[in-house]
């Protein structure tokens, strides 16, 4: 079977969450079917502040290049395998917790069903992802608008996203 590209989101805002990040592309590298092939730096990004959000602490945010034979529904699955490994329990929307691993793209599919949409709905209008993105696919060509991550990212305001310290 032959590997697909494809790109990932991680975020984590609760526990030790560098720790968390590297733990969760190590479990996805060993993971059959996948293979981590680049990470992004690291993020801190202030949290979204929406009417329903609670207060919450800032995000370590990156982004990372897969190679995959499983099909995006199975991939979705084994993202969200990972999280409830990491202790990821979904109460609130918007809520903070301890891993988030959003599937952003796979190769250049366009796929829209109940259950994952790809590319994912919201990532054009999040620096957060946008920024970690362009640092390791500057050239990947968002397949919706036809743009390049490098042209998304310079859209967004990126005013809240710095580089963490190492």
């Amino acid at each position: 079977m032959q590997f697909v590209p494809c790109a990932i989101a991680l975020g984590s805002n609760l526990g030790d969450s560098q720790t968390i990040l590297k733990s969760a592309l190590e479990t996805l590298d060993r993971t059959p079917g996948i293979k981590v092939v680049q990470r992004s730096h690291l993020y801190l990004t202030k949290a979204l502040t929406l009417p329903d959000s609670p207060p919450q602490p800032d995000y370590l945010n990156q982004c990372a290049l897969l190679k995959t034979t499983l099909t995006p529904h199975k991939l979705l699955q084994a993202l969200l395998e990972v999280e409830l490994g990491f202790g990821r329990v979904r109460q609130q929307r918007w809520s903070a917790r301890t891993l988030d691993l959003d599937l952003l793209l796979f190769d250049d599919v366009i796929l829209n069903t109940s259950d994952l949409q790809i590319p994912h709905p919201r990532m054009c209008d999040r620096a957060f992802v946008l920024v970690p993105l362009a640092e390791i696919a500057p050239d990947w060509v968002e397949p919706v608008t036809g743009a390049t991550i490098a042209q998304l990212a310079q859209l967004v305001d990126r005013s809240g996203v710095r580089q963490a310290s190492s």
